[in-house]
């Protein structure tokens, strides 16, 4: 059986306060768009065979691949359903550390894949629970509709936000920005106007002057060419752009379809429509 793990955009940002175990409140609108990986999951009959067997191509994933997140989300489930051994293949296509949430994608569907293909009966509440052990965004996945985000951004509220009239556009400048470094370049406070209630209604022409992603200022100031990108999206006619979570993707969102992959040369660039 096999699934397309999408990703996801930040409309808005803001980092609202410090929480006693160390993380960050925040909110933010996740928007699901449709750059996907491809993730693949058959039982393995193999005698001997381990429990999870996790295989990969296109865009390398560094690091142990017991340490992928789908092996944690196998391990977790097992936990209270009956698993047979499995073989994952995972096409990675989603660019890793971009803001974009990739293997939070990726682990959230298979949560789903397990559960469909296997016939285990989990129902929509515990596949939730069972996301927001595996990632702080990884919940949002399971839903994967537009939802207003709280929490370390663990806690969702759906939305009624459509942008099907417009287009996107993703531009990732391959630079891994250190999410603990980009939290710690940003000071935590109330924004004055809420973005769940407030800017987010006001007209999409609009919210290039009131809606605004915290990490932003400290990053481009150690990047700049990250903030090069964002003027340049704008310069093509964007109605709105901004970095996505910590970065370093930024993407633009036009009422029009775009071809932008010569215009930033060196660059990972996704269109599509929204």
């Amino acid at each position: 059986m096999i699934a397309f793990p999408n990703a996801k955009i930040n409309i808005g940002l803001n980092i609202i306060e410090k929480r006693d175990d160390g993380f960050h409140n925040l909110q933010s609108c996740f928007y699901p768009v449709g750059l996907c990986d491809a993730l693949e999951v058959v039982e393995n009959t193999e005698a001997g065979a381990e429990r999870i067997t996790i295989t990969t191509s296109g865009i390398e994933i560094p690091g142990d691949i017991n340490d992928n997140l789908c092996y944690f989300a196998y391990h977790l489930v097992s936990q209270d359903y009956a698993l047979p051994n499995v073989k994952v293949h995972l096409h990675k296509h989603i660019p890793i550390g971009a803001g974009l949430g990739g293997g939070s994608s990726d682990a959230a569907f298979f949560i789903k894949l397990l559960n469909d293909k296997f016939e285990l009966g989990i129902s929509w509440g515990e596949m939730h629970h069972y996301a927001r052990q595996l990632g702080s965004d990884c919940s949002f996945f399971i839903s994967n509709k537009p939802s207003f985000a709280e929490g370390r951004g663990d806690e969702y509220e759906s939305m009624k936000l459509d942008l099907s009239k417009h287009y996107v556009a993703l531009v990732y400048p391959k630079i891994h920005i250190n999410t603990g470094k980009a939290y710690g370049g940003v000071v935590p406070k109330m924004p004055e106007r809420s973005l769940e209630d407030d800017l987010l209604n006001l007209p999409i022409e609009q919210w290039k002057e009131y809606i605004h992603n915290d990490f932003e200022n400290s990053i481009f100031s150690q990047h700049s060419e990250i903030k090069a990108i964002k003027e340049k999206i704008y310069s093509k006619g964007a109605v709105y752009a901004s970095m996505s979570g910590s970065g370093s993707a930024v993407f633009g969102i036009f009422d029009s379809a775009t071809n932008l992959k010569e215009e930033f040369e060196g660059c990972f660039v996704w269109e599509g429509k929204l």
